[in-house]
């Protein structure tokens, strides 16, 4: 079977997750993924501790092969210009004055291949004074971008993320930078330097929030005076103990849709509820009868009322749950790897398709090094440097010889 990308080698020198995140989607499309390492792996690899299964490096690094080189010796990073040279991507998250140590500056490996597309992320962008300022997707796509603060009810202390949350979008956005890159050079002939930062990611999400407050309503504000302004876009926990959110945009139509659906058309009796203008003026109240009405009924019962009803709405979905629901499984959004390994039965797909363009089937992630030597052969570097560079400890080559 021929893939899309199947022409495309990426250098995969990025760190734990934006970065590598990337060249991940590179590779479900075909591209010939190169994971380059330090000699004791990369730290995403331990970022699960002591538990047995590395699953975030299953996730991240499958359909890639690992290049174990130190880049602290010159002739590792001669190791990097000569896979460069028959390159297509670049990827890395390195800070500045790390790009300068390790001579992977832009401008380095521009003149190596003009034809190189050379993918940067970063945390705060790449100019000014906090462009070597360290991050993770938590500290600048959660917290700096004012989405950790906006998600909270009044007092309460600001809430963290789900591991990843920002990393993954990102990442997304970072192939889409990759491949207008890739675009632009079909039409020119030349390569380019791309970026992407988990900060602007971050204040991109939240931006329907924040072109509010450059309209003068700072909704941020108004959540931490008044508490949640919308009954109508809140969760609510059903008689089973699961919880229903619902999405009523067209409030005056669904509004008595939603009551005849679960059978409430008493709370319009109410005068505070007789009409969405009144019942705006009491929301709180009215979000205590309608959680009362949707607490009779199991959510599979409220699902199909609501459903049959024209009500939008959807399940608070439990994680485990999800690696079972058939919407998803149907939709390949969780897939089957056909891996017979440990903890790898399942993988979650990157979230762009081509109908015309089949991704390939999940392959496992590789050990530290463990593909150097086919790397570097394929490559064409002789045999005698490629045994030379083991021998100095240069590049390591786990379990082959």
């Amino acid at each position: 079977m021929q893939y899309l990308l199947e022409d495309i080698t990426v250098v995969d020198a990025a760190s734990y997750l934006a970065g590598p995140g990337a060249a991940t989607i590179l590779g479900d499309f075909g591209a010939n993924v190169i994971k380059v390492e330090p000699p004791g792996g990369d730290g995403y690899r331990k970022l699960v501790g002591t538990y047995p299964v590395p699953y975030h490096w299953l996730l991240t690094s499958r359909n890639k092969r690992s290049l174990a080189v130190d880049l602290s010796k010159e002739a590792g990073q001669k190791v990097i210009h000569d896979l460069v040279a028959k390159a297509d991507v670049f990827t890395t998250n390195f800070l500045p004055q790390q790009l300068v140590k390790y001579d992977l500056q832009y401008e380095v490996l521009k003149a190596i291949n003009p034809r190189l597309i050379y993918a940067h992320v970063s945390g705060y962008g790449t100019q000014g004074e906090e462009a070597n300022r360290r991050a993770f997707d938590v500290t600048a796509w959660w917290a700096r971008s004012g989405l950790m603060e906006f998600v909270r009810d009044p007092g309460q202390t600001p809430m963290p993320m789900s591991p990843g949350m920002g990393d993954h979008c990102t990442a997304t956005a970072f192939f889409g930078a990759i491949m207008s890159g890739l675009y632009r050079r079909e039409k020119t002939g030349e390569g380019s330097f791309v970026s992407t930062s988990l900060v602007a990611n971050g204040v991109w999400a939240n931006a329907m929030a924040l072109q509010g407050v450059i309209a003068g309503n700072d909704l941020g504000i108004y959540r931490q005076q008044r508490g949640w302004p919308n009954p109508f876009t809140d969760a609510y926990e059903c008689g089973d103990g699961a919880y229903v959110v619902l999405a009523i945009i067209n409030t005056v139509r669904e509004y008595p849709q939603l009551l005849a659906a679960l059978e409430a058309q008493h709370i319009l009796e109410d005068k505070r509820f007789v009409d969405v203008p009144s019942l705006m003026a009491h929301r709180k109240a009215f979000k205590s009868v309608l959680a009362s009405a949707l607490q009779k009924y199991p959510y599979s019962e409220v699902s199909r009322r609501l459903q049959d009803a024209g009500v939008t709405h959807g399940p608070v979905q439990p994680m485990a749950a999800i690696l079972e629901d058939e919407q998803l499984r149907v939709n390949k959004v969780v897939v089957e790897t056909g891996d017979q390994g440990e903890g790898y039965e399942l993988t979650i797909n990157s979230p762009i398709d081509i109908k015309e363009a089949p991704k390939r089937t999940p392959v496992r992630a590789p050990d530290i090094g463990v593909d150097t030597l086919d790397i570097l052969r394929e490559m064409d570097f002789p045999e005698t440097q490629i045994q030379q560079l083991v021998s100095d400890q240069v590049v390591f080559a786990l379990g082959k010889n």
